[in-house]
């Protein structure tokens, strides 16, 4: 099964970014580190989940190009 990797992942992938960045700026000066950080984490995994098949296929046509 080929992904074609779409505009609209990339744009989903920047309003995370953005909505992580100022979140996280927010909570940063109420005090609240702990809760910045759960955030950028919470945002970098749900980006990751994203991204993950596509590098999972990224791997797949290597292999199969160097026939390994």
């Amino acid at each position: 099964m080929r992904r074609i990797m779409g505009v609209s992942l990339i744009f989903k992938i920047a309003a995370v970014g953005i909505l992580v960045t100022i979140l996280s700026q927010v909570l940063k000066h109420s005090g609240r580190e702990e809760h910045a950080f759960l955030v950028s984490l919470a945002g970098l995994i749900l980006v990751l989940s994203w991204i993950v098949p596509y590098i999972y296929e990224l791997f797949q046509t290597i292999q199969e190009l160097f026939s390994l």
